[in-house]
């Protein structure tokens, strides 16, 4: 029977600390959907990758209800030597960025 899955350990995650890792989210789908953790596990990487090749390549991924991945530009900028308080040059990079979708943030704020 489909459902959804329990969560109950990581109720208030952010108090005691607790992180869903990777084999967790895993089991968490399997118990949910009676599918197979190998399967899961081959459909959460080829979710994963899919995502990540998206983003390098300048495309956006958006999840309607859960958030939007795109890649951004971070300029180059002066920072300072935090031991020594000496300037320095910090190159320009490109950074991942997630953005919750409303039916996200709805939930993180009930």
């Amino acid at each position: 029977m489909l459902g959804r899955p329990s969560y109950a350990p990581y109720a208030n995650a952010p108090d005691r600390g607790v992180t869903l890792d990777k084999q967790e989210l895993i089991n968490a789908i399997s118990e949910s959907t009676e599918v197979s953790r190998a399967t899961i596990g081959k459909v959460l990487d080829a979710t994963l990758h899919t995502i990540k090749d998206a983003v390098v390549s300048g495309d956006s991924v958006q999840l309607i209800g859960f958030g939007s991945f795109t890649a951004g530009e971070r300029a180059a900028r002066t920072g300072r030597n935090p031991k020594t308080g000496e300037p320095l040059e910090i190159a320009a990079s490109r950074t991942a960025k997630f953005v919750a979708g409303k039916t996200f943030k709805d939930a993180l704020n009930a």
